[in-house]
């Protein structure tokens, strides 16, 4: 029995995703994503909240648990809180993409990350197709600003950069295309809240 719907998209409409363990979700998830809805010419987001991360060796809480925690967290008429890889069966994200391509028709999706996102992505698995078939949004965070700008992926794609300053054309391109927005931010992390004992 699913945890929740699938989202409802219809052709055309621009959604960007994010994905991500949310263990757990916090403020920092949801200010880029106010941010995210704001600059990047979005119509909405989902949050993919993932079975598990192939690059972490510890696993995440229960699914269940973080799903209700995110859905409280975060309340906004442009945003659904959905459990749909687990579903699709998506263990990375290129995975996810293509089933979400199959799925909605006609939707343009982008895909949204952290900058600390963006210093590790040549390691994450098909990097180079996701580049190549879907629109990337990079928002700051605290101390990776300098270190994402220089990353291997942000080298590689260096041509297909659009400029901050026309971030709102961004979910209108077709892959490649990737903008790095320079924004306010908030020094929380999933890590640092496990690390308090605050969360599981």
């Amino acid at each position: 029995m699913p945890l929740h719907r699938n989202p409802i998209a219809r052709p055309g409409q621009r959604i960007g995703l994010l994905g991500g363990s949310f263990d757990p979700p916090h403020a920092g998830h949801v200010h880029i994503t106010r941010e995210a809805l704001k600059r990047f010419g979005l119509d909405r987001v989902w949050w993919l909240v993932s079975p598990g991360n192939p690059l972490k060796t510890d696993g995440p809480a229960p699914l269940a648990e973080r799903m209700c925690a995110a859905r409280a967290l975060m309340s906004h008429p442009k945003v659904d809180v959905t459990d749909i890889e687990a579903r699709l069966g998506a263990r990375y994200t290129a995975d996810s993409l293509r089933a979400l391509r199959t799925h909605y028709p006609g939707v343009a999706f982008t895909w949204l990350m952290g900058a600390d996102n963006l210093v590790q992505f040549d390691r994450w698995q098909e990097w180079r197709w996701i580049l190549a078939h879907v629109p990337i949004g990079v928002l700051a965070r605290p101390g990776d600003r300098l270190a994402a700008r220089n990353s291997r992926a942000a080298r590689f794609a260096r041509h297909a950069r659009i400029r901050d300053a026309e971030s709102q054309l961004l979910a209108h391109r077709s892959a490649p295309a990737w903008c790095f927005v320079d924004m306010p931010m908030l020094d929380i992390s999933s890590t640092q809240i496990r690390a308090r004992g605050e969360w599981g």
